[in-house]
């Protein structure tokens, strides 16, 4: 029904609620209507209240909203219109001739008579167009289940679960069927949501599932509306055994408002990563709201784990335009197309090149002028970069270069470095290619851009990562490698890591620029590697040692037992929640324009076994040491064949 006939039903029913509520009161004859001069009367007092109330409505467009979709909200604007119709209705009168000859009962019966057609007439259309609310009419023991998808229990409070099971219910096509809440709140168990029962809590899931799905030939899916672990303490082992038995573990896509989109097309299975227990950080996103909102931002390495997380949280917190830079033509399509599917006012372009390019660098950054840069292009996969130390120079050194450049010529108002703990003294190629990048913000030309390096350790999920390594070994059936028993690592997810890198950009700019700055992200307490890959093993549904056995095969070259966030030297002192600040006595550089031309031009002639020695000159000049430089040193213990478990952060 299109607007103007939904206007136009709505003063009928306002103008016969009334000439009801009149009968009603008086409890006239029908003759009298046609034969009385009083009817004429009362037929205008209809007309007046009828055009108030189209009044009231051209003004608040309650119309608007489609009558098939009717909701409390709805009803709840028709209840407020009524109400203010029958008060400007009162004054009018009153104005006229005092309403001397008007009942005063028939006011608020036209009031309630009024609401309740409006509302009535939007159910009736609703009823007409959605079978599955004429169903709910039957008693629950007498409707037939209309959906035709997956069994869905869904884990939360009844708050939480609402939107999801009046979706799935709305919809018989979805991909789920809601055939229970399991909710943590005992007041809310027994009840019941939509017709869908809430019952037993989180600790009798798996007994839920085996009294109502034992002899099922489908298994149910579990839709969890928080974290698992954290918000409902569901156990390693307990994971293990809901998937064994081949339920499907979901969550909420974290992008994008569900209210405004397919809440089925929007759920996805959970990773095993996201079930390993970690402290969450949770912060207040008012700050990097400001920060980046109606701001032209740009990303390197906008393809890659951090930076296409970037990416969806710039186009979440209301970026203005999103520069996405790649030399992956496989993965920028993959995040330029993964955006494009978001309701957004953001623009956004993605410039496939290499951060090595000088000139297309300068070119890029000419064309987009961004206020704000992240730069996380970087190589940092330690064993790769060890045996190939050109290439992470080029990448690390000369490509952080160019863009800090860039930005400075830009006039950008943020440079912000992703960094890694591997900067810290490091063991390897790649941290010292990291280290002598965290040096360059030192040697950047004067400008108005505030520099800032943001170091942390590694992140769950990240290419190349530990954990999807576990995970494709324990889908072959074993064995898991880990380089030794005692090797243990700092962990934090992607989202997470990306929160506290815009927290600590956000931090920096809202205070005077005093210079380059470095942030150290707290990340908690470290994780034995070899703890971690039993967790991983326990969340497929095996055991350890005996289903998939654990291989130590010894530490890689470059490679730590542990890692470090702070260098000798260096004062980590917090600065906000989750964030330290990083200053080193002195500001010892160690670096200079001469010594970064040579390195660069020893990388472009590929002469490793030199290159490797002078990256090791110049980060022991960076530390500031005293003594002979050593290459970078091998690992801790003597190694023997097999995969590194080093991590990419």
């Amino acid at each position: 029904m299109n607007r103007a006939a939904k206007f136009v039903t709505h003063l009928v029913l306002v103008f016969c609620a009334f000439l009801l509520a009149y009968e009603l009161r008086r409890a006239l004859p029908v003759v009298w209507w046609f034969e009385s001069p009083d009817a004429l009367r009362v037929l205008r007092w209809g007309a007046l209240y009828a055009g108030i109330a189209g009044l009231v409505e051209i003004v608040s467009q309650t119309e608007r909203g489609a009558w098939r979709f009717i909701s409390a909200r709805e009803a709840m604007a028709l209840l407020r219109n009524m109400t203010l119709t029958a008060i400007l209705f009162v004054l009018t009168i009153f104005f006229l001739d005092r309403g001397v000859q008007l009942p005063r009962s028939v006011l608020p019966l036209a009031w309630l008579l009024s609401f309740l057609l409006l509302v009535g007439v939007r159910l009736a259309w609703r009823l007409a167009h959605d079978r599955s609310l004429a169903v709910s009419m039957l008693p629950s023991w007498w409707r037939p289940r209309s959906g035709t998808g997956t069994p869905l229990l869904i884990v939360g409070s009844m708050a939480e679960a609402e939107r999801h099971v009046r979706h799935f219910l709305g919809d018989p096509a979805a991909p789920y069927w809601p055939v229970a809440v399991v909710t943590p709140h005992r007041q809310e168990q027994g009840l019941q949501l939509h017709g869908t029962p809430c019952v037993g809590s989180p600790d009798r899931l798996e007994s839920l599932i085996d009294a109502r799905f034992r002899d099922a030939r489908v298994k149910p899916a579990i839709l969890f509306v928080d974290d698992p672990v954290g918000e409902f303490g569901i156990s390693a082992e307990r994971i293990g055994r809901l998937r064994r038995a081949g339920v499907a573990l979901l969550r909420p896509q974290p992008i994008a408002d569900m209210d405004d989109g397919d809440v089925g097309s929007r759920l996805r299975e959970i990773a095993l990563e996201e079930f390993l227990p970690r402290t969450p950080v949770s912060l207040d996103p008012a700050p990097i709201r400001a920060l980046v909102a109606g701001k032209r931002v740009l990303v390197t390495g906008a393809g890659g784990s951090i930076g296409s997380e970037i990416a969806r949280q710039m186009a979440s917190l209301g970026c203005a335009h999103l520069t996405m830079l790649d030399h992956s033509e496989f993965l920028l399509f993959e995040i330029d197309r993964e955006l494009g599917g978001v309701k957004t006012a953001m623009t956004r372009r993605a410039v496939l090149a290499n951060v090595r390019d000088e000139a297309r660098v300068r070119e890029v950054f000419e064309q987009e002028r961004p206020d704000l840069v992240f730069h996380a292009a970087a190589l940092k996969h330690v064993s790769l970069v060890e045996n190939n130390p050109a290439e992470g120079v080029l990448t690390n050194v000369y490509g952080t270069w160019n863009v800090v450049r860039a930005a400075t010529s830009a006039k950008a108002e943020q440079f912000v470095l992703i960094s890694t703990d591997k900067a810290v003294d490091p063991a390897n190629v790649m941290g010292a290619t990291k280290r002598i990048a965290e040096t360059l913000l030192e040697m950047a030309p004067d400008s108005e851009t505030r520099l800032s390096t943001v170091r942390f350790g590694n992140v769950l999920g990240s290419a190349g990562s530990v954990v999807p390594i576990f995970r494709d070994q324990i889908a072959r059936g074993g064995p898991v490698t880990v380089t030794h028993p005692d090797v243990n690592r700092y962990f934090m997810t992607i989202p997470e890591a990306v929160q506290l890198v815009l927290h600590s950009t956000a931090f920096k700019a809202g205070r005077a620029d005093d210079g380059p700055s470095k942030f150290l992200l707290e990340m908690g307490e470290p994780v034995k590697i070899a703890d971690l890959a039993r967790q991983m093993i326990e969340l497929s549904g095996r055991t350890p040692d005996v289903d998939i056995k654990i291989e130590f095969t010894g530490l890689k070259a470059g490679e730590k037992i542990a890692e470090e966030l702070a260098d000798a030297g260096e004062d980590a002192r917090p600065c906000i929640d989750g964030i330290l600040e990083v200053t080193a006595g002195g500001r010892i550089c160690g670096l200079d324009t001469d010594r970064l031309q040579d390195l660069i031009a020893l990388a472009q002639s590929g002469r490793g076994p030199e290159l490797t020695l002078r990256v090791a000159e110049t980060i022991h000049g960076i530390r500031g040491q005293a003594g002979a430089p050593d290459a970078p040193r091998g690992p801790e213990v003597a190694p023997r064949s097999g995969p590194s478990n080093e991590v990419r952060s």
